[in-house]
């Protein structure tokens, strides 16, 4: 489902992708907040359209301003045990990962999911970027489904 929501010039394109952080203390006080903080923490989104004619409105956090997009929570791709890489099926992060230069980090720490929660798998990709998993995991690289507005 499309929201309509307020993010900074620069990264009001179509096709741009985000993970919303939450309220910024530069927040505080600010009239456009409610317009701005409409979307869930955590989750990733992609820009599908910038509103017509919409105005640059002045902000604390964004040094060019902001401006109205419409945004739809979107897909992870991530790594994922290999025992439940199934497209249907849940499956978690298997937990943090000390190895950043590794080719899969990304994907093992992936940018709008968390090891606190399940996802189902839209598509299993296939094997991860890396050659061998430093902590022994046996990785499926999987794309989880965009999760349900809270």
């Amino acid at each position: 489902m499309t929201t309509v929501t307020l993010i900074g010039t620069r990264l009001a394109e179509s096709g741009t992708e985000f993970v919303y952080n939450g309220e910024s203390d530069a927040c505080e006080g600010c009239p456009y907040r409610n317009q701005c903080l409409n979307l869930t923490e955590g989750y990733k989104y992609q820009v599908k359209s910038v509103r017509n004619g919409a105005s640059t409105l002045d902000c604390a956090v964004h040094d060019t301003g902001v401006t109205a997009v419409e945004v739809e929570p979107t897909t992870v791709q991530a790594n994922v045990a290999s025992s439940s890489a199934y497209a249907g099926s849940k499956a978690s992060l298997e937990g943090p990962c000390p190895h950043t230069s590794c080719p899969s980090h990304e994907y093992c720490e992936p940018a709008g999911a968390s090891t606190d929660e399940q996802y189902r798998i839209d598509e299993v990709v296939g094997d991860p970027p890396h050659d061998y998993c430093m902590l022994d995991r046996d990785l499926t690289l999987v794309e989880f489904e965009p999760p349900e507005e809270k």
